[in-house]
């Protein structure tokens, strides 16, 4: 296996139930679409719970899980394989495509629109009626499991036009739309997950609404839910709401001293 393939590949069985609260009817849609299998699309903003949710949706199914977090030099054939020469001799490896389609797991192929161009061409014959994965170095054609599962993720918010996913790829999916959670269900997840009081929660949660509607005006992205259960863990730590705030959130979205120091003021408002 290439350098780039081991570095981006991990395969989990996961034995034990993930922390999730469904936002709405995600869950039963994403099994509905395994029974008559269908590809998944998840698309949301970074940090929203997608991962987490697939995680959940692998201990539900009791499928093993195999993730590949995609970047500008993932190509097909890391995805599907290629020979190595070991101790003198040629021998095939699979790539975690491959062994996703041969075991039966979910695949979950995490920023598709990170990943070369030429991965589509490996990609499409799985996500329509031939449920066909070719390898083309091998000159097979394997036929694609019922257990087998696409899952891929992208941020449309985030990336540029150049990094769209085409409609050719899209179209093949059932998509699921993810967004930050409403601030009931945020705080609950950012007191369990970060081990806070619920008052301390919800302090977190009004004061990443705040970072998130400075989205467009300096900011890339507003706090994730993520960042917020990083800050609780830090305060639930003892370190001050003041600098948990800056460190966890505010210099994990900016560089800018103008930023840094908007969202100083915005936690200064709220603890």
């Amino acid at each position: 296996m290439s350098l780039n393939t081991a570095n981006t590949m991990a395969e989990r069985l996961i034995t034990i139930k993930p922390y999730y609260e469904p936002g709405g009817q995600e869950v039963a849609i994403f099994a509905a679409a395994y029974r008559n299998q269908l590809p998944i699309l998840l698309k949301g903003p970074t940090g929203c719970g997608k991962t987490r949710f697939i995680h959940y949706m692998s201990w539900f199914l009791k499928r093993p899980l195999v993730t590949v977090a995609c970047h500008d030099d993932l190509t097909a054939a890391d995805l599907v394989g290629r020979y190595l020469v070991r101790g003198g001799e040629t021998e095939w490896l699979d790539g975690p495509l491959t062994h996703a389609v041969r075991t039966g797991a979910i695949c979950y192929l995490d920023e598709i629109v990170e990943a070369r161009k030429d991965t589509s061409v490996v990609i499409h014959p799985l996500c329509d009626d031939r449920r066909i994965l070719p390898i083309d170095k091998l000159g097979q054609l394997l036929r694609v499991p019922p257990e087998f599962c696409l899952v891929v993720s992208y941020n449309p918010g985030y990336q540029s036009v150049m990094k769209d996913l085409k409609q050719s790829t899209r179209q093949r999916f059932v998509a699921l739309e993810f967004g930050y959670p409403g601030a009931e269900l945020e705080t609950k997840i950012v007191a369990t997950e970060g081990g806070v009081d619920g008052d301390t929660a919800r302090r977190l949660v009004k004061f990443g609404g705040h970072t998130r509607n400075l989205k467009g005006s300096g900011l890339d992205e507003g706090a994730s839910t993520r960042l917020l259960v990083s800050a609780a863990k830090l305060m639930a730590s003892g370190v001050t709401p003041a600098l948990a705030c800056d460190t966890a959130v505010g210099h994990a979205l900016s560089d800018d001293p103008e930023i840094l120091h908007a969202v100083r003021e915005l936690a200064a408002a709220v603890f």
